[in-house]
């Protein structure tokens, strides 16, 4: 997953201030993603869930009210179906925002965890990390053909 976020970073960098933005937030929500399993049971994994929280819900609401609405400003002002493509990718992402709400309103304040909730703590993690990068997929699909066909055209505007 990393990967493909730092090749998505190398093929789409550079092309819009916001969309860099938030390919590092990308970035920096799968490296914290990744080394949750790492923190042990208490205040430390406590304090390192709500800051992962709080990341994957700012970058979930940075898709939604600011990148995806760039994306499709473009495809409407370039007519030339991107647009189309959009509205039937952008109905892909809700699952993975619905999985990320209901893993945030569940473990951001995971204290005292019984034995149950540590094993299904575990598995909501292995779900949403499922989630997260059909997620990205699509959202590389969405600047693929939203932004990247209009680069050129945009790159006056960006600079």
């Amino acid at each position: 997953m990393l990967e493909k976020c730092r090749n998505a970073k190398e093929r789409w960098g550079g092309v819009s201030r916001i969309i860099d933005h938030w390919l590092e937030q990308r970035q920096s929500l799968i490296s914290a993603f990744i080394r949750l399993p790492e923190h042990k049971l208490g205040d430390e994994l406590n304090q390192k869930l709500a800051e992962f929280c709080a990341e994957l819900i700012d970058y979930m609401s940075s898709g939604h009210f600011e990148v995806y609405e760039q994306l499709l400003r473009e495809g409407n002002d370039f007519q030339d179906g991107s647009l189309e493509i959009a509205q039937a990718l952008l109905p892909g992402i809700q699952p993975s925002t619905d999985a990320g709400l209901d893993f945030n309103d569940r473990y951001n304040g995971f204290e005292q965890p019984t034995l149950r909730e540590i094993h299904e703590f575990a598995n909501d993690l292995s779900r949403l990390g499922e989630h997260l990068e059909e997620r990205f997929e699509i959202e590389d699909q969405l600047i693929e053909h939203l932004h990247t066909a209009h680069r050129d055209l945009v790159a006056g505007v960006d600079a």
